[in-house]
């Protein structure tokens, strides 16, 4: 996968695997799903600015990650993510990060010992000089290696090991199990301060059935990703970007899951309607950032009362909009 993976977005930074990575290199290692603020404690250490002669300050700061995640391949669970390695190269770039390497993690990975990982992967493909990793890190055949480990072999390799204690927030701690779980409730405005940023996911506008534009509400189509974690079903009022365009954002009503009045067989979909704008969007990239939940999807009488019903959710979503200013 060597260089940068655009798709439709704006890579500021290159992706790669570890043979063609950039090295040496100072790196912030573990999963960084959703790049909360747990997550970018440890990439600062990472980033940080050294002084002197420090060898070590040479090294490019990097993110290592596994893929697929290893709970795919050793228990066969699929596992959604908040953010793909395309959208993750856009985030990293500001927090200083100079290059995502991604680790093919597969049987052999799993298979090697916590010393023939530091060995085989972090010393001789990376170069290692610097690692940051949070206090639950776990490595290694059976993840029989924790940071203490980590800390020993770096030691042994001549490589400085710095350990982040977790972030909590309240009683619990910040995780990207956390963030799902608010996602998954429609909880929005939870995950948000938890990211602290908007969650958003992109998608190509395919040509539909055209049964929204029957209806008067012509709707844009989204073929998302089927690797990316999407909140709970249901109507939201939204904002949407045409991908890697620069302008304000457009107001919307998304549609996301099923169509239990119009084709109850149908599939899940992702469908945006853009608020008081007619413009052709097939083919393109719309990034969309769900604002609010307005209401579950249900099963309306006719078609009628289904517009109907979609009239009085645009009006709420203008309102809601129209109050809460864009978050860049």
């Amino acid at each position: 996968m060597g260089g940068s993976q655009r798709r439709g977005l704006t890579a500021l930074i290159p992706l790669h695997d570890p043979s063609d990575a950039l090295r040496p290199t100072a790196i912030a290692l573990g999963s960084f799903d959703g790049l909360h603020q747990g997550h970018r404690r440890v990439i600062a250490a990472v980033t940080a600015t050294r002084g002197g002669d420090d060898a070590a300050g040479a090294a490019v700061p990097t993110v290592v990650s596994f893929w697929p995640h290893p709970r795919e391949v050793l228990h066969g669970e699929p596992r959604l993510r908040l953010d793909l390695p395309e959208e993750k190269l856009v985030l990293l770039e500001p927090l200083g990060i100079r290059q995502l390497v991604l680790v093919p993690f597969d049987a052999a990975l799993a298979a090697l010992t916590p010393e023939a990982f530091v060995a085989e992967v972090l010393v001789a493909q990376l170069q290692a000089r610097r690692i940051a990793v949070g206090d639950n890190f776990r490595f290694g055949v059976g993840r029989s290696g924790d940071v203490g480990d980590l800390a020993r072999l770096g030691a042994r390799h001549g490589i400085e090991v710095t350990v982040l204690p977790m972030l909590y927030d309240g009683s619990e701690r910040v995780s990207s199990s956390r963030i799902r779980r608010a996602l998954a409730v429609g909880g929005l405005d939870e995950a948000r301060r938890m990211l602290k940023r908007p969650y958003r996911f992109s998608g190509r506008v395919v040509r539909g059935r055209g049964l929204g534009r029957g209806l008067g509400w012509p709707t844009a189509n989204l073929q998302v990703d089927g690797r990316k974690f999407l909140p709970l079903e249901g109507v939201y009022a939204a904002r949407a970007w045409l991908a890697g365009e620069p302008g304000p954002a457009m107001a919307a009503v998304m549609n996301l899951g099923p169509q239990p009045t119009v084709d109850p067989l149908a599939p899940s979909a992702v469908e945006v309607h853009l608020l008081d704008r007619q413009i052709e969007l097939e083919g393109v990239h719309l990034t969309v950032e769900p604002l609010r939940l307005l209401r579950r999807q249900r099963t309306f009488e006719g078609l009628e009362a289904l517009s109907a019903q979609i009239g009085r959710d645009a009006n709420e979503a203008r309102q809601l909009l129209a109050a809460s200013q864009p978050a860049g």
